[in-house]
């Protein structure tokens, strides 16, 4: 794999400057960070459930998931306020132009049915939000060992100001999106 943040730097930048019609490089919208999480669906149930989630999330991303815990206690889910409920990792630097790469090139495709990512997936802010249903399309997930297959969100945090920016950044950065 070529390097992406080499791409982006060489030619993304430019070619968003004239298309967005930035004067000042400085201003191009850029990758911030990513933010993978899992919500572990039988976590208060079965403690394992967290360990194993962790373990997957940990080798999909290259980096150490940290457990979140339920903010507020609900009765009707059997949830109390500090239950360990799921999973997050925040990507940021090389890592996160790896996971990207990874995520556009080898994810996505694997899909099956796959015709493209919402475009309607962005806030006000340019940032992107992408929810897979099964973990098991990332190659470094082991269907052998898997108990439970789960889904995760992508949370993909630029710098743009808008959506416009967001979009040209992420389409110029490989993302496929729907036509």
């Amino acid at each position: 794999m070529a390097d992406l943040k080499q791409f982006y730097t060489n030619e993304v930048v430019a070619k968003l400057e004239k298309e967005l019609d930035i004067k000042n490089p400085m201003a191009v919208p850029a990758l911030k960070k990513i933010v993978v999480n899992i919500g572990v669906k039988n976590a208060t149930a079965d403690k394992k459930a967290i360990e194993a989630a962790a373990e997957v999330l940990t080798n999909i991303t290259g980096q150490k998931a940290k457990v979140t815990a339920a903010k507020k206690s609900i009765s009707s889910f059997k949830l109390r306020e500090g239950d360990k409920i799921g999973l997050v990792v925040t990507l940021r630097g090389k890592r996160m132009y790896d996971f990207f790469e990874k995520l556009v090139k080898i994810v996505l495709p694997r899909i099956k049915d796959f015709r493209g990512v919402k475009k309607t997936s962005f806030d006000a802010k340019g940032n992107y939000t992408l929810g897979l249903q099964e973990y098991i399309v990332f190659p470094e997930v082991d269907t052998g060992k898997v108990d439970r297959i789960q889904g995760l969100e992508v949370i993909i945090v630029t710098s743009g100001q808008n959506n416009k920016e967001g979009f040209a950044l992420l389409k110029a950065l490989g993302m496929p999106f729907q036509k």
